[in-house]
């Protein structure tokens, strides 16, 4: 029993698995992130264009 408490402790598969939860976790906010900031600048790029083209009651 103390063998596999000893074990038990020593063991780092657990904190692997924390540390790609982690990581996952930080690249999806950087991926949100650059997405949110690229669709501003999108969308302020179609709205020029709109409003350069004729009849766009702007």
């Amino acid at each position: 029993m103390k063998q596999a408490l000893i074990n038990f402790f020593r063991s780092e598969e657990g904190a692997t698995a924390i540390e790609y939860g982690l990581i996952a976790g930080l690249i999806a906010v950087v991926i949100i992130t650059a997405v949110g900031a690229v669709g501003d600048d999108l969308t302020a790029t179609f709205q020029a264009i709109a409003n350069a083209l004729p009849g766009s009651g702007s």
